[in-house]
């Protein structure tokens, strides 16, 4: 099993051979403090440019509080709004996606045109302080990236995402994302489990050979991870050996060939999981999405679509031999899934417990490491192994000033600082 981790910081994290705390995946004062500080800022799937073909078409994403609608302008332009009327609050749309002339209020009929203005005000009149010009719908940050339609909260200065994805531009670019089309409508799952439970096991390099028999058939010793500054990669080539799995060896002996890969792909899957709560599984026959979404500090929505290339062109028989490996593939990795839910929820449990505090993270597990450095960079109290005292994230903190003198005087500062609680098992 391979793994590299690319050069992401000149000075070294002093807690890098610690994962982070169990009591950032169960305690509500954190959760705030992340949603703010990493989901807020962070950029999020919607949909693909494909699902909002014509003018009007739009998707939602519902996610930390605030609903997003992603929409096609008459101009062609896709652009993003809060998905707030700017009279009451009202929502103006309901459900995961639709098409509209306008952005009709439905509690007082205020009406938007499809690129945010406010032109449509019933008794406008009535309104001493009513500027319709200042009134349209409140812009969300947005990025095409490929194909796919990105939405921000806020923006940090951080990263695009052609930005964070572009040292893997090369390999990707043979799948030709931007021709995608849906093949399977969108799915959502919730798990009893913390946000990055997921993401964590997502990158998890160790856990394959233990916890997954059928990838490890497929895979044999091929299986590496790397990690960038922003992204994850993981890559299995498939065995020649059939396997003894009858969904395995079907996928194995029928996959057809690929036209628009070149051969090394041929036989490739992909995973990129991107910072902080998305993912792309890329395989020879499909591509599919995934994120994990927050719910609470300790339940999460997972939110899924699947997409090929369109084969009108590609002779019957071919496509039923796809058609075929596409529910092999989902066969897969249906039983990929459950055993992977059946792990995250009792590691959930067990960052519960008052006997965990953090524990040593080897130095192959390089997409957990680059995972919890980022964390720790943008919440320093992530560096205590246990919760400090309720109100932390309202006072001052002696650990915050010192993120302007370095990670040194961090570590510094994590020494003198008294801990909170007992520690189990001392450090």
């Amino acid at each position: 099993m391979a793994h590299r981790v690319a050069d992401l910081a000149p000075e070294a994290d002093p807690d890098a051979d610690w994962s982070l705390p169990g009591w950032l995946y169960t305690d509500a004062e954190y959760y705030d403090v992340e949603l703010a500080r990493v989901l807020r800022p962070s950029w999020q799937i919607v949909c693909h440019v494909s699902d909002i073909p014509d003018a009007g078409d739009y998707h939602t994403l519902d996610y930390i509080g605030e609903s997003v609608i992603a929409m096609r302008g008459i101009d062609g332009q896709v652009r993003a709004f809060a998905n707030v009327c700017r009279h009451r609050a009202m929502r103006l749309v309901e459900g995961p996606a639709g098409c509209a002339k306008k952005l009709v209020c439905p509690y007082h009929a205020w009406a938007y045109e499809l690129d945010g203005r406010l032109t449509g005000v019933p008794m406008r009149g009535d309104y001493p302080a009513l500027d319709m010009a200042q009134m349209g719908l409140v812009p969300v940050g947005v990025e095409l990236w490929n194909g796919f339609v990105f939405v921000r909260l806020e923006d940090d200065g951080g990263p695009s995402v052609a930005a964070m994805m572009a040292p893997y531009s090369p390999e990707i670019a043979p799948y030709r994302f931007d021709d995608l089309r849906a093949i399977a409508p969108l799915r959502t799952r919730q798990r009893a489990v913390n946000w990055k439970n997921v993401g964590d096991n997502y990158s998890d390099n160790l856990h394959i050979p233990v916890a997954h028999t059928g990838l490890t058939r497929l895979f044999g010793k091929s299986y590496a991870i790397e990690a960038q500054p922003y992204v994850d990669k993981m890559s299995g080539y498939l065995a020649d050996r059939p396997s003894a799995d009858p969904w395995e060896r079907l996928y194995q002996t029928h996959l057809p060939p690929a036209p628009h890969l070149p051969e090394s792909h041929q036989k490739l899957w992909l995973y990129y999981k991107l910072w902080p709560n998305m993912a792309f599984d890329i395989y020879p026959d499909q591509v599919d999405f995934m994120q994990w979404l927050p719910l609470t500090p300790t339940t999460s929505l997972l939110r899924e679509m699947t997409f090929a290339l369109p084969d009108a062109h590609v002779p019957e028989e071919r496509r039923r031999e796809m058609k075929v490996v596409r529910y092999a593939n989902w066969r897969i990795n249906r039983t990929v899934n459950a055993e992977d839910t059946w792990l995250i929820e009792r590691v959930q449990q067990g960052m519960a417990s008052q006997s965990y505090e953090a524990g040593p993270i080897g130095r192959s597990e390089v997409c957990l490491r680059s995972f919890a450095r980022k964390i720790r960079e943008r919440i320093p109290e992530a560096r205590l192994h246990r919760a400090p005292a309720a109100g932390w994230s309202k006072s001052p903190s002696r650990l915050r000033e010192g993120l302007g003198e370095g990670l040194s005087t961090v570590a510094a500062l994590l020494q003198a600082l008294p801990q909170p609680l007992p520690q189990a098992g001392g450090e």
